[in-house]
């Protein structure tokens, strides 16, 4: 578990690092790389069947798709063998009911347990060949942390769907196309609707509660600001993030939090002991005045579905609101 702690912490600052590469030149864009349409996952498929009798619960093909790289897709028919480059992608398509047609996944793909035992094809390097070999009708996978591999596959004529959800309401409009693409519709809806349903059960829990001041350090020393999808959690859970002035993800300005001095500090929780992010809290001068640290207000979350722009998003949304207004979310 150590080890994997430490190479998750590493493929998200790997994600931190394409995402501020792809977006350096340009500041107006929300925190996506320039060639991506803002929420494109959420646009509907371009021959999508309409209400004229035809069932819901199924795709109609030829089915074409627009990605979050503004690439459109089509499909000739529901696909029987698709590799994950992302655990997020993963968790999705296991959740809609399609792990059967999952040939290959990522090295970081740990949930649900039957994905382990696929092939492994990379992880934050992702093995091309490997994946050619599987012959997959269908590569799923992240549009700022697959970018190389994703021009590649793309090169040898591999359908690739990319995704870049920076919402809650995104996350939930790709997993629906994911459900239209794999034929898996009403699944889909259903996780959807689970998602859905999280959500509301937070934002009117704590509608009326007045904002909590929050600090959330994901990886030591690495905190998250606005146009983020944890930052718009922190939000919906009824705090405010401190460290919302600035955008995307970025290393702590460790004077910034005193002087913002947040009510709680949130943080991930690692099998590791001593967790490196507390260590690091404790160990910054003058941190020990914030009241989160004076009151012992600081509090270890589930790392994964907190992290992973897939179905268990809904989890890492109740848990933090549990976290944030105990009181208010059981």
């Amino acid at each position: 578990m150590k080890k994997m702690n430490k190479a998750w912490m590493g493929l998200l600052l790997a994600m931190m690092l394409v995402i501020m590469t792809a977006c350096g030149s340009n500041s107006n864009n929300g925190g996506q790389a320039t060639n991506q349409p803002t929420n494109a996952a959420s646009e509907a498929p371009t021959n999508a069947p309409d209400n004229d009798g035809e069932s819901a619960s199924a795709t109609v093909y030829p089915l074409t798709v627009k990605d979050d790289t503004g690439t459109e897709v089509t499909f000739a028919q529901a696909p029987t063998k698709v590799v994950s480059l992302a655990p997020s992608e993963t968790e999705t398509i296991y959740a809609i009911g399609s792990g059967e047609q999952v040939v290959g996944v990522d090295s970081f793909s740990n949930y649900p347990e039957e994905a382990v035992a696929k092939q492994q094809v990379g992880d934050m390097t992702t093995n091309i060949e490997a994946v050619t070999g599987l012959n997959p009708d269908l590569v799923i996978a992240s549009s700022s942390m697959n970018v190389d591999a994703i021009k590649q596959l793309r090169e040898l004529n591999i359908p690739v769907y990319a995704t870049d959800p920076l919402t809650y309401d995104a996350v939930v409009a790709k997993i629906e196309t994911l459900g239209k693409i794999m034929n898996r519709q009403a699944e889909a809806a259903a996780v959807a609707e689970h998602m859905i349903q999280a959500k509301q059960q937070v934002t009117e829990a704590v509608k009326d509660a007045e904002k909590k001041n929050v600090y959330l350090e994901f990886s030591p020393g690495w905190t998250v600001g606005s146009g983020t999808f944890l930052d718009e959690l922190l939000t919906l859970a009824g705090g405010t993030n401190v460290a919302g002035g600035s955008s995307g993800w970025f290393e702590v300005n460790a004077e910034e939090v005193v002087a913002k001095n947040p009510q709680l500090i949130v943080y991930p929780a690692w099998k590791e002991e001593p967790n490196p992010i507390v260590a690091g809290i404790e160990s910054r001068p003058g941190w020990d005045a914030i009241d989160a640290v004076k009151n012992k207000q600081m509090f270890a979350v589930t790392e994964d579905p907190l992290v992973r722009v897939g179905p268990r998003l809904a989890d890492g949304l109740l848990e933090l609101a549990k976290v944030i207004h105990p009181d208010l979310v059981k």
